[in-house]
């Protein structure tokens, strides 16, 4: 694979609730590969370690790796009362089924 095409992978920006309803915010070029990593792997977050990934509430599309790296910094600014506001404007939207995620 040429450095063009591996740099033209898209990149998501995602929000987790957590076992404890912490929001853990994350970005990954493979959604379902990463959820997997956070509920069976050593490779997922830290943050998951005592606690566990309940559910994918928030996702943003058409990121490449810079502009999902700005986006993630911007999110982990917000407040909690923030992060639920965003996260509402996509309940209606089951991640879970969009993603095939168990």
């Amino acid at each position: 694979m040429t450095a063009a095409k591996k740099n033209n992978k898209e990149w998501f920006v995602y929000i987790i609730l957590s076992s404890d309803q912490c929001l853990y915010t994350g970005i990954t070029n493979n959604i379902e590969q990463r959820w997997q990593a956070h509920n069976y792997k050593k490779t997922g977050a830290k943050f998951f370690r005592g606690r566990s990934p309940e559910k994918l509430v928030y996702v943003e599309t058409k990121h490449d790796r810079s502009s999902a790296s700005k986006q993630e910094y911007q999110l982990k600014r917000l407040t909690r009362a923030q992060k639920i506001n965003l996260v509402a404007t996509q309940k209606d939207t089951n991640w879970h089924l969009v993603y095939g995620l168990d």
